[in-house]
């Protein structure tokens, strides 16, 4: 479908939040929508992925019918009460919207109309422009790194017996991504584990791009976390040049390494040789796997199948995801400089440098070793 860049009907608007909300991609919506993805970005963002609330008229108030119903009696010469007898209003409710627009003479149902709908644009103040002390305490706890689902939890636990003091935590995200309220910096957002700008709909945590069913490390154990728990890995290819590249798997609870060879990195070549050197390892600590969203990972549900091994993908431009990865390919560089053609190394050189690395001290392991620390749990 050819690029539309005109703006969008109410129609489309309308297909856009709603393919949104069906957790849709950016490509997807903007293919269906004959726009570009970079168009349907900027109008999700603007309204910070939220679907903008409808407005609604409320019951109490004069309709375009019944001003145009005012206007139609002024001119045969009908009396205030009987028009308000004929609308089944009060008397003083039509005089009042007489007065208001010009009196007898000037009145017209079209301006009336569009002077009701300006002046109904008072949306209700957002509660933390309205509650300072609540506002402060999730500002702070946001810059401790508290997500808006524990800030919420939490104020329901410490506040219990004061409502006033709680606040939901779809109203958090909602002062952060939309920043027309004012009300929380715009700085807090980066205190935010995923780094989005906008709210994603839960449903577009399984649509990852061009990973076909890819699970979102937002899906992923939370005991993963605390690296209390051994088994769970992260991976990613470290690059070299003329195309060269071998897998990097690093243990998150003992930084363990294992470093496996890649003639290429399509897809299936990839998981082949991941299939291989996982299925060397204990079976009982090797339960996740932690990826970045490389197409060299497509093929993840057959990787699934053949090592009983679930695999979850960081978020776009999230390194920070797989930390002991991004730690352990630093270091790496020691031994594989930028600008070096990896493809001439063997898998047994491979392992001779991953054992290098594996009986060096470290810091974070209270200097014990990385193989010492992994070895004794093979033994339990």
């Amino acid at each position: 479908m050819p690029v539309n860049h005109r703006g969008l009907t109410p129609r489309q608007k309308d297909e856009l939040w709603a393919r949104w909300k069906e957790g849709q991609s950016l490509s997807d919506i903007a293919e269906a929508l004959g726009k570009s993805a970079g168009s349907v970005y900027t109008w999700l963002l603007n309204d910070g992925g939220f679907p903008p609330t409808a407005r609604k008229r409320s019951e109490n108030h004069l309709n375009a019918f019944e001003r145009e119903e005012i206007s139609r009696g002024l001119v045969t010469g009908m009396s205030v009460r009987a028009l308000a007898q004929q609308l089944g209003r009060s008397p003083s409710t039509v005089s009042r919207e007489i007065a208001r627009n010009g009196g007898r003479q000037c009145y017209r149902a079209g301006a009336a109309e569009e002077r009701a709908a300006e002046l109904g644009k008072r949306p209700k103040a957002c509660l933390f422009a309205t509650n300072k002390p609540l506002r402060n305490i999730v500002a702070r706890k946001l810059q401790e790194n508290w997500s808006p689902q524990q800030i919420a939890g939490w104020l329901r636990i410490a506040h219990h017996n004061d409502c006033t003091m709680q606040v939901s935590h779809e109203t958090i995200y909602r002062s952060l991504f939309i920043q027309a309220r004012g009300v929380l910096k715009k700085e807090l957002v980066s205190h935010l584990r995923s780094r989005r700008l906008m709210r994603r709909a839960k449903g577009a945590t399984n649509k990852l791009g061009n990973i076909p069913e890819g699970v979102s490390i937002r899906e992923r154990p939370a005991e993963v976390e605390d690296r209390a728990v051994p088994g769970h890995w992260e991976g990613d290819l470290l690059c070299g040049t003329s195309s060269s590249q071998i897998a990097t798997l690093v243990e998150r609870h003992s930084r363990y390494t294992v470093l496996v060879r890649l003639p290429s990195k399509d897809t299936t070549t990839v998981v082949d040789a991941l299939v291989q050197r996982v299925r060397e390892l204990p079976a009982h600590l090797v339960s996740s796997l932690t990826w970045d969203r490389g197409g060299e990972l497509a093929q993840h549900k057959r990787f699934t199948v053949a090592t009983d091994v679930q695999v979850y993908f960081c978020d776009p431009h999230s390194p920070w995801q797989r930390g002991s990865n991004e730690n352990t390919n630093g270091l790496l560089r020691q031994y594989f400089p930028k600008g070096t053609d990896i493809s001439g190394y063997t898998q047994d050189q491979l392992d001779a440098v991953a054992y290098q690395l594996n009986t060096r001290p470290r810091k974070t392991l209270g200097f014990h070793t990385p193989a010492d620390t992994f070895a004794a749990w093979v033994l339990r």
